[in-house]
């Protein structure tokens, strides 16, 4: 059954001359998070042009995407390390369809809404000699992750099952959505 591995808020805000100011650092919670309309409690998105809002409340990344990135870049990547709110686990973030409803825990529902466009922060988050040509890599790999539209507040801990309500087989995945 798929599961949330770790419901992640923000660890500090990056004022850096390398990556700006940002709240792409995130890390795992201890125990239960409130899920808000606008996201988790404990969490903030600074740009909100382009992070945010009602379509962009929550961002969930898949932990076998983070796997393969781990292996990829020969690190480990805790969750979080993607600016995720949510790392899952047997749900396949990027088949996932628009209007598809998720139900995490007891009470919990969201709605995807859209890929993750990998932008310059994310990749000077990457870092290095990996920063160079991230934006590019990360997007051509799929391995994007999906955000989510809060339709239930309420309560979200690492270890709660996630159960697809709906789908619409219809639709194009997030992952089809972003290539076109």
């Amino acid at each position: 059954m798929p599961s949330l591995v770790a419901a992640c808020v923000l660890s500090t805000i990056q004022p850096d001359r390398s990556l700006g100011i940002t709240a792409i650092d995130k890390r795992a919670a201890d125990g239960p998070v409130q899920v808000r309309r606008l996201g988790l409690h404990g969490d903030v998105q600074v740009d909100r042009k382009n992070h945010g809002g009602a379509d962009k409340a929550v961002y969930a990344y898949g932990q076998d995407d983070a796997d393969f990135w781990s292996s990829e870049l020969g690190r480990p990547l805790h969750p979080g390390w993607f600016g995720e709110n949510l790392r899952v686990e047997g749900i396949d973030v990027n088949g996932a369809r628009p209007g598809d409803r998720w139900r995490i825990g007891g009470s919990v529902e969201l709605e995807v809404t859209m890929p993750r466009s990998p932008c310059a922060t994310f990749a000077r988050w990457v870092g290095g000699s990996d920063a160079r040509g991230w934006v590019k890599r990360f997007g051509d790999e799929g391995r994007l992750g999906t955000y989510l539209r809060v339709i239930r507040t309420g309560p979200v801990e690492a270890g709660d099952p996630i159960e697809l309500l709906w789908t619409e087989r219809s639709t194009p995945t997030i992952l089809e959505m972003f290539r076109a």
